[in-house]
């Protein structure tokens, strides 16, 4: 099963440095059956492609709380055994849990199949996000619209030998 989980740079630096995505039990985002119908798809590829941009949305939170995380988002895209990652079924018709699962115990970077970062061009908007996320939260239409301008910048795709260069730790 193909997970998405969300990071930020420090945290993909510190992933590299232990080989491993966290301790667990992690959050991640994958192709759940809300998620299914909430999208009203059966494009496996349009499916992921929406967790991909939940678990988006979950990295621009993990740098909002960051204040020393450089101002991009960063989700790695991970295949795990089928049952390793479970909803919870008391958030299944939650907007905010939509495609959310977790995962019990840590996940070996080596299971990797990507990792998907945004470019340095979208710090600003991602800077901008981060800074309105409370008062997007709080139902502030403006401040949404601000969030919003961060999902207008599509995440690269990177293979997980660029990891070292991602994180200032290459060559």
């Amino acid at each position: 099963m193909r997970v998405y989980v969300p990071l930020t740079l420090p945290g993909l630096a510190e992933a590299y440095k232990t080989g491993e995505l966290g301790a667990g039990p992690l959050v991640a985002y994958a192709v759940t059956p809300a998620l299914r119908e909430w999208y009203l798809s059966d494009d496996i590829e349009e499916l992921e492609y929406a967790a991909l941009n939940r678990a988006a949305l979950a990295s621009l939170r993990l740098v909002a709380a960051d204040a020393g995380a450089v101002r991009r988002r960063v989700v790695v895209a991970v295949d795990v055994p089928d049952g390793a990652a479970v909803a919870d079924p008391d958030r299944g018709l939650d907007p905010a849990a939509l495609g959310e699962v977790r995962i019990a115990g840590g996940v070996a970077l080596a299971k990797a199949a990507a990792v998907h970062v945004d470019a340095g061009d979208a710090e600003a908007d991602v800077a901008a996000a981060a800074e309105a996320l409370g008062a997007a939260d709080g139902g502030d239409d403006d401040a949404q619209f601000v969030v919003d301008g961060a999902e207008d910048h599509e995440l690269l795709w990177y293979a997980t030998q660029e990891i070292p260069n991602l994180v200032g730790l290459g060559d």
